[in-house]
């Protein structure tokens, strides 16, 4: 190795250059994303231009999500042994930023360093939260902390870009790795851009709390969809008395004006878990699950690369208070060999960052996958245990199974339901991988066709394939933004 530094003409790329044979590969690997360089060379010197872009599942190329990536140099024979590679101080480009240390590349959004401080945030915060200019005609979308632009706040988007195309439309994303929907402008967390279009906006569609300091502007209003009905107890019902977190939950219900519930059950839990009194709940069923109703799975099928005879099992287990990554019950190389078919492995939002995805024959990780939905309508068949996504799969009438071997721990000690799992569950409790195993193989799908009628009556009877609709039209009744 003779020189590290990175090319900021046009897109920002890592460049390697060495002497002697050419590497017989060089990659950049990283927890969710690799790219490989592009090598040349004759013999005698050698060159390796990394793009800090990649595609997924058939998309467009994007820069490589926020992270760090290890640089791999395989030398052309065992003879050779592989060079240091020297450190390359920060470079900033258009769509992200990079840094060379002890051979390992640390990726972040293009954040001016002027900002990307305490001290930047907060004059930021200065600057545009103390604004006296009109408010702007617009929506504030987030997702999940930016991480993605699906769920809720993406099918409102699109029924509001149908029917209201002239209002403006902003995402707010961690980084330029994530797709927002056509026509959309996406502002990077913490930039000047992000805090301006934050509170200049009419309106604001979330579906998690927001972030940072937020203070509502006359004017503006904040619309929850919230991202589940629950199981698992919430906010002011999770076990323990902590004062704090009981001040941070009324705190954040406060910025709210109207919450979205599923069904009339998820409004009943949502209202007191959050204290949102007497203030409006829309029980209207979830935008995100229109697609389970009018959709098809072929197209997302084929952008995974499955074939139409092929069966799909997805695994999306929920995160764990008391773990950072996606709980291990399950072996999914395994899982697939076992069962003959493709395995998509969904870990939650919040293990996104922390874990990294899994890899083994005929299994898909879609932990990064932007849209669940899509997901749920690929599927065949769907393996969870106390997440949300239940109450959304069940639009599909397709088998659940439920693999809980941590049940006990999870319901006395973790969180607690709101109701007895194992009573309504439209689908069989497992306590092993061979047990799932064996339940899908053998088990008979009509032993709970009468619970999971009761469960769709309960849960599902405003999932109608019109939700967005009905949303974005009580939006626009209430001058929420001008039509």
């Amino acid at each position: 190795m003779t020189q590290a530094r990175f090319d900021t003409e046009g897109e920002l790329t890592l460049v390697l250059s060495g002497t002697g044979a050419r590497p017989a590969r060089a990659e950049l690997v990283g927890p969710r994303a690799r790219v490989s360089a592009t090598l040349t060379g004759r013999g005698k010197t050698w060159r390796a231009v990394f793009p800090l872009r990649a595609s997924k599942w058939g998309g467009p190329e994007l820069p490589l999500p926020t992270g760090e990536y290890a640089v791999v140099v395989v030398p052309a024979s065992e003879a050779d042994s592989p060079s240091p590679v020297d450190d390359v101080p920060l470079a900033t480009g258009a769509l992200l930023r990079a840094e060379l240390r002890d051979g390992v590349v640390h990726v972040g959004p293009p954040l001016d360093l002027a900002y990307d401080s305490g001290e930047g945030q907060a004059a930021l915060e200065r600057r545009y939260a103390t604004r006296t200019t009109p408010l702007e005609n617009a929506v504030f979308f987030e997702s999940f902390y930016g991480r993605n632009a699906g769920c809720n706040p993406l099918a409102i988007d699109r029924e509001l870009a149908r029917v209201a195309p002239h209002v403006v439309r902003y995402w707010s994303v961690v980084d330029h790795s994530v797709v927002v929907p056509d026509g959309a402008v996406a502002v990077v967390e913490g930039s000047p851009e992000w805090w301006r279009a934050r509170g200049a906006a009419r309106l604001l569609v979330v579906n998690d709390w927001l972030r940072r300091r937020f203070a509502r502007r006359p004017g503006q209003r904040v619309l929850q969809t919230w991202h589940g009905t629950p199981l698992k107890r919430l906010a002011l019902h999770r076990p323990g008395f902590d004062p704090r977190r009981m001040l941070a939950v009324a705190r954040e219900s406060l910025r709210w004006n109207v919450l979205l519930a599923q069904n009339a059950y998820a409004e009943r839990i949502l209202r007191k878990a959050y204290a949102f009194l007497r203030r409006p709940i829309w029980v209207e069923g979830y935008p995100r699950n229109d697609v389970l109703v009018t959709g098809d799975g072929t197209g997302i099928r084929r952008m995974l690369g499955i074939g139409d005879e092929e069966r799909v099992l997805l695994y999306a287990p929920t995160w764990r208070d008391d773990r950072s990554e996606m709980v291990d019950f399950l072996d999914p190389a395994a899982f697939a060999r076992e069962t003959d078919a493709v395995v998509l492995v969904r870990g939650h939002s919040r293990t996104l960052l922390p874990g990294r995805d899994v890899e083994g024959p005929r299994v898909i990780d879609v932990t990064g996958f932007p849209d669940t939905a899509q997901l749920l309508l690929a599927a065949d068949a769907l393996i969870t245990d106390y997440s949300s996504v239940m109450f959304d799969f069940s639009v599909t009438g397709r088998p659940m199974y439920f693999l809980v071997p941590d049940i006990e721990h999870y319901r006395g000690e973790l969180r607690g339901f709101y109701f007895d799992l194992a009573r309504h569950a439209p689908g069989p409790l497992l306590g092993s991988a061979s047990e799932l195993v064996d339940a899908i193989r053998h088990g008979d799908p009509g032993e709970f066709a009468e619970r999971y009628e009761r469960w769709r009556a309960r849960f599902n009877s405003r999932d109608d394939g019109m939700a967005a609709e009905r949303v974005v039209a009580r939006i626009l009744d209430q001058g929420f933004v001008e039509r």
